[in-house]
């Protein structure tokens, strides 16, 4: 049976509230579970202490029985201390779509030409001042 330490959804529409609980794999978000473990208020400030809390012992048993933590609860463990952090890496979250990408290089052409124009004026009349 494969265990995981997850999320489940309580509270209403536009209110969610979670429990932490250990589940079978396949039984469903909101279904049947083993044990609670904590809860899980996204609603509070982040720095509050009531935002998450965990029983840690009954934590650190389901992870020792094999237990397999969700991407959530992995970086709840991370934020106290009982896994060590995991290097994250998402390269493309950071680049820009593709509009925003021509838009870029749309504003680069115009301010291309319009240095051009400025350097031809500046330089049309020092020729002339030159020329006399």
């Amino acid at each position: 049976m494969a265990m995981k330490i997850r999320l489940a959804r309580g509270g209403s529409k536009k209110r969610p509230y979670y429990s932490i609980v250990a589940a079978d794999s396949r039984m469903a978000r909101d279904g049947r579970f083993i044990e609670k473990l904590g809860t899980y208020n996204p609603l509070l400030p982040k720095d509050s202490e009531d935002r998450v809390k965990m029983d840690m012992e009954r934590v650190q048993y389901w992870l020792d029985q094999g237990a397999q933590p969700t991407d959530r609860i992995v970086r709840f463990l991370e934020a106290a201390g009982v896994r060590e952090k995991a290097e994250r890496d998402n390269p493309n979250k950071a680049k820009p779509g593709k509009k925003a990408v021509e838009r870029a290089e749309e504003k680069a052409a115009k301010a291309a030409e319009a240095a051009e124009a400025a350097a031809a004026e500046t330089a049309a009349p020092a020729e002339e001042a030159t020329a006399e």
